[in-house]
This record gives structure tokens, sequence and C-alpha cells, in this order.
């Protein structure tokens, strides 16, 4: 299950790299294609994992977790000694990867978020990477899909010629999706969730240094309050009591100790 990079964060299995080795696993992938299941996670995103043994196994078995937010390159720090310098930003990694198919002529697909955002996100990728092929795009229906229809997202995906997919679909959404289609779709396929949103211009990032002060999620709770105050003021103090629990050896988290999914979700 772990790769030389996997170390565990709560049970949730979370790769020590950069962005370029990240990239480079990314592009290596593409180039092939073959099935690879990337998730950028923040705090909010390990403790899904850590909080749920079906999903825990999902994250668990997607090929490369990057550590999107401080806290979370900070804990693999603490209990690992990792050496990480910086975080590995979803939003950021889907330019880069970007930048690099646009420099190998690899062809990208865009699923998730609404009409109107898919619109604006593509017109802002071209016109920053003007050899990127964006090979097509599919909103979100924003509920389940029965197989049928399951069915005709993946030949649409693997009809359009695309060698790398982005899901923004949010989280843990995203996840799951990434989990469940990556070997139906063959190539990467990258949950990058409100990357769609900052990318396209409709949603504002944090300023960098309340970013690099881990305090992200400060800025994103002033914005969107009613949405995410729940996710933030419950989530963020029980991390670091966990983190601080396995730490201080007070509690065990084995990454092994997960549950397989009994059934397909199908989120799209």
């Amino acid at each position: 299950m772990a790769g030389d990079t996997k170390l565990n964060l709560l049970g949730v299995l979370v790769d020590a790299v950069d962005y370029g080795a990240a990239v480079e696993a990314i592009i290596a992938a593409a180039r092939r294609p073959r099935p690879f299941g990337v998730s950028a996670l923040a705090v909010h995103g390990v403790m899904t994992g850590a909080l749920n043994a079906t999903h825990r196994y999902r994250l668990n078995h997607l090929e490369l977790v990057v550590p999107d937010g401080q806290p979370v390159r900070w804990g693999l720090n603490l209990l690992h000694g990792a050496g990480l310098r910086d975080r590995v930003y979803g939003p950021n990694l889907m330019l880069r990867v970007c930048e690099q198919a646009a420099q190998e002529a690899l062809p990208v697909f865009l699923y998730g978020s609404r009409p109107e955002v898919l619109a604006a996100l593509e017109q802002r990728l071209r016109g920053r990477f003007p050899s990127l092929v964006v090979a097509g795009s599919r909103p979100s229906a924003f509920r389940r899909l029965d197989p049928d229809e399951t069915r005709r997202v993946v030949e649409e995906v693997r009809g359009s010629g695309a060698r790398l997919c982005f899901a923004g679909l949010g989280c843990p959404r995203q996840e799951v999706w990434a989990y469940e289609m990556r070997e139906r779709l063959g190539m990467p396929v990258l949950a990058v969730g409100a990357a769609f949103d900052f990318h396209a211009g409709l949603l504002s990032q944090a300023p960098e240094r309340l970013a690099r002060l881990g305090l992200e999620w400060l800025y994103r709770l002033s914005r969107e309050p009613r949405r995410l105050w729940r996710r933030y003021l419950l989530l963020n103090p029980l991390y670091l009591t966990l983190l601080a629990a396995q730490w201080l050896h007070l509690r065990r988290f084995d990454p092994e100790r997960c549950t397989p999914p009994q059934h397909e979700l199908r989120y799209g």
C-alpha cells in the first residue's frame, strides 16, 4: 500500500514530496498513460480519512497524496522528520501540471463544478498556457450517477483524447471520484478542489503571508463562514489533538486498519 515516500499521518498515508517530484510522477503516468489517483490534502482532507475507515482505505490506495496544507506539512516534519520545506498546494500543483502538459502536448480534461466556472477556467488556462490542449470538460451533476451515466462519463473522457483529468468536486467527493474512476479512465486523475474556482477568477485565494503561517483556513472562513465554520472550527482543534497523541505515542494510528468500500458511490 505504501510507497517509499508515504508517511503515516493519523492513519492517512501522505507522500513526503515537493512540487518537482509530484509533477514528475503525474506527467510520467500521463505519458503512458496509466491509472494514477492524486489528491492534495489539507487538514480537512486528512480528517475525512482519519475519522472514516472506508474513506481512509480510498485515500491510502491513491497513488499520490500530497501535503496541501501547512499544518499537514508540519505534521509530517514533526512525526517523521520529513524535512519538507514547502507544502504542495493543490491549485499551484494544477498550474504546474498544466504547464508541463502543455510543453509535452498532453491534453487535459476538466471534470466538475458548474458550466460557467468551467468556461472561465478553460479560457484562463488557455490564456496562461497557449499550447495547452483542453480536450473537453463536463460539469458536475451534483448528485450520484447511475451506472449508465457513469459509463457515459468514462466514454466521454476517454474519447476526448485526454491524457489526464482534473476533478473539482469538493472534498471528499473528488477523492472518492479519483479512487473509483482512475482505473476506468486509465489516466492520472487529480482531485484539486477549489482550484477550479480560484483559477476561474471566481474565488480569491488567501494572501501568501497568511498561507505561510498556516492561516489560509482563517481567510477562507472569513469569506464563506456559513459553509465552512464546522470544517475549520471543529476539525482543526481535533487535528491538533490527534497529532499530539500520535507524536507522544498515546494513540496508534494504523494505516492498514481501514475498510474496503462495499459499493461505489459514483459521485458526479
